[in-house]
Order: C-alpha cells, then structure tokens, then sequence
C-alpha cells in the first residue's frame, strides 16, 4: 500500500510525476474532495497545464493551498537545437549544474520522442558518449514525464502528432526502473495520456532481474543493446555483460512470447573491423535463435576520444541481407541528427 503524501514545509514537491493514487491524496491532505485529485491528473497530464492559474474548474481557495504547499513541475527547455534532417534536441539543466537532453525525430507520419531516463549513465559501454560522461544521478518521474509534455504543448502542432515515444536518450532505463515504470503508467492509464503501450519502447542492456520486471508488468516494446556477439568483446566494450550476461538475457526473452502485438528488437551498432563480418553475423544469428524479433543495423557515429570507425555501407548491406535471408527481419536504421550531437549514442549533456 503506498505511503500518505506529505506535506514537507521546508521543501515543495513537484505533483508532476505523481499517479492518480497520490494526486488523491494530496487533495485529501488539504481537505479537499477526493475528486480534485482526479481534476489534478486531468490538468496535468491531458490538458498538459504549466502552472496552477489555468485549473479553473479548482476554487481559488484551494489552488491558493496547492501554490503554498507544491510545485506543479514543468520545467522548460533551456535551449533547443534543430538539426539540418528536422531532428530537435532539447537541453534541460538538472541537479549539480548537469544537463540532460531529449530528441524529437520526425519522420513522415511519425513523431518520435527519445526520452532520458537518468543524468549520465553507470553502464559506462566504451563507445557511448553518454556512458564517458560519468553518472550524475536518476531522474525523478517528473523530470522524465517533463520531456515529453513539453513538446506535447497544446499550442504546438507536434503536440498530439507525437506518435511513440523511445527510452533510448541518456542513461540506462531499467537502472531507474521505479521511476521509468511510474511515467510508463502515466503515459498508458486512462486518467494519464491514455496512450496504448504500443507506442512505447524500452531500451536496455538486458539489465537483470528488472528486465523481467518490465515484462511482466508492462506491456511496451522491448530493445535489447547488444552490438557484441562476441563474449570476450562484449566484456571489453560492455562492462554490463559480467553482471548480466546476454546469454542470460536470452534465456529470459525466450521464457515470452513476441509473436504478437508485443515486438522485440536488438540494437546493432556496427564497427568497421570489429563487428562487421559474416562471422559475427553467423554469431548473432546463433544467438538470437528461435526467437520472434527484429535487428536494427545501427551506423556508429563518432565521439571523441573512442578509436573506433564506424562500418562501411556496404558491409552493413551484406550483414542486413545475411540475417534477412536466416528469417531474422533485419533493417538498417538512418542516422538522425549527427550534426546536432543527437544520434544514436552521443547524447552527453556537453552541450
């Protein structure tokens, strides 16, 4: 059962982040009917409201109670990039003077949102920008759920022509799982966005045992991380695979069933001579074997300070028509934003 809101007089809480459960509360807490809390969640997060003036179904006396006592917790972008491709990064200050940054990808008839889950990140893969950068500290529920109702303004058309949101920003989603599992619920709870868990997608390292946690209790898509076929590599350049080796992460995957509404894809960061072979690709096939999901060909792009190359085009074109012709459905994804530092892997809040 969870907890009683309280009222902490010496420092505000932000009611961005809480769930229909807490909102209640809080308005209990201030002697106020129960179904202002509902009134809350409504504001919040289905008419996206940014400060307390616009809730004018909420007497005065009572939005007077709320002021003193809460923040609502939007925050804006401090600084907004937009790549020469149409991709937008936006750029958020955060605790202890770091910033974190969001990337808004649209493509057609898509808006895709990648959203950060932590400042930094304790994975610390070789090749990620963001991983180099050092962790500084998990996001809360309203600094996650901010990213995405900032660019879901009513008086923006990319508001409700975001389509999917992806947790492939900076830092490791499942190492934040509390927090990420809470936003996951607001997105997809009918008093929240009401979004179906189709349009949201989780990535991971394959961290254990809340990768099992994600699947049972949520019903998003699931991208693995897995770049290595290769152990001994993937132990070099992944310091996560001696905590949770992807046989393990295997094992657990193959327990689900992905043959329906619920897709499973792994990442594939390709590196010029350390990946790009038919013998890594007869290795992955290997790996991933008998189970119902996607390869996504990634191109790496370059960060500093890392001596790696990025493959050629049409090594990636041998190796995606390798795993296609295995049965594996296999894609090479464009690269989005390089110019801005917002591609795959080079978020770092170093802006």
């Amino acid at each position: 059962m969870k907890q009683a809101t309280e009222v902490n007089p010496n420092k505000k809480v932000s009611l961005l982040g809480m769930d229909l459960d807490e909102l209640i509360k809080v308005a209990i807490s201030g002697g106020m009917p129960s179904f202002v809390g509902k009134q809350l969640a409504e504001w919040m997060y289905k008419k996206k409201a940014t400060s307390f003036s616009e809730m004018n179904n909420i007497s005065k006396k009572n939005k007077e109670w709320l002021e003193a006592n809460f923040i609502l917790g939007r925050e804006r972008a401090v600084e907004t990039l937009k790549s020469s491709d149409g991709t937008e990064k936006f750029i958020y200050n955060v605790e202890g003077g770091r910033k974190i940054e969001s990337v808004l990808i649209p493509d057609k008839e898509r808006a895709t949102l990648c959203v950060s889950s932590q400042s930094g990140c304790r994975m610390n893969c070789y090749f990620c920008a963001t991983g180099r950068s050092g962790f500084g500290g998990q996001l809360s529920a309203a600094q996650i759920i901010n990213q995405i109702l900032n660019v879901a303004q009513p008086d923006k058309n990319s508001s409700d022509d975001l389509t999917n949101i992806v947790f492939m920003g900076m830092g490791e989603p499942l190492d934040n799982f509390k927090e990420v599992k809470k936003v996951i619920e607001i997105l997809t709870s009918p008093w929240g966005l009401a979004w179906s868990p189709k349009r949201i997608t989780v990535s991971t390292v394959g961290k254990l045992p809340q990768l099992k946690e994600l699947l049972d209790e949520t019903k998003v898509h699931v991208a693995v991380s897995l770049h290595l076929p290769n152990i001994n590599l993937r132990s070099q350049m992944m310091p996560a695979q001696k905590a949770y080796p992807i046989s393990s992460i295997i094992k657990l995957l193959k327990s689900y069933d992905f043959s329906h509404q619920r897709r499973l894809s792994f990442e594939y960061i390709m590196w010029r001579g350390v990946n790009d072979d038919m013998e890594s690709a007869k290795a992955l096939v290997a790996l991933i074997k008998g189970l119902d999901c996607r390869v996504n060909l990634i191109r790496y792009h370059s960060i500093p300070g890392v001596d790696l190359k990025p493959a050629t085009e049409e090594r990636m074109l041998m190796f995606r028509n390798y795993l296609n012709s295995q049965g594996i459905i296999s894609t090479i994804r464009a690269s989005r934003g390089e110019d801005i530092m917002a591609a795959c892997g080079m978020l770092s809040g170093n802006c």
